[in-house]
């Protein structure tokens, strides 16, 4: 078993804070408060990407976003908190709940420092 592996059967210290954000129709958000360094990072160089057009490099970032700061879920009182789950949620989200959640990414993350 390596360094990683006996890390995460640890538990790698407190868990992340959340916060719940909830749409009109009662769903909830739980969004991850803090983006870590290499996820910054990532950013940066998705938006440094001369050769992806603004609308490739603005779905990439919005998803990218989803998949490091999405924990859980919950439509329809179904919870969803495995990665996979959230991220294929995600993309088959209709127009209306693609929009909700990008603009809930946005405020989320105006309202802390980062």
């Amino acid at each position: 078993m390596g360094r990683r592996s006996r890390r995460r059967a640890q538990g790698a210290g407190a868990p992340a804070s959340t916060t719940d954000y909830r749409d009109p129709e009662g769903n909830v958000l739980t969004l991850r408060d803090e983006l870590s360094a290499g996820t910054r990072r990532q950013l940066e160089q998705l938006d440094s990407k001369p050769a992806a057009s603004a609308e490739d490099r603005w779905q990439r970032r919005a998803e990218l976003l989803f998949e490091r700061l999405a924990v859980r879920w919950e439509i329809s009182g179904l919870p969803l908190d495995r990665q996979k789950e959230l991220l294929g949620r995600y993309r088959m989200a209709s127009a209306d709940e693609r929009r909700w959640v990008r603009e809930t990414l946005d405020e989320h993350l105006r309202s802390r420092p980062q």
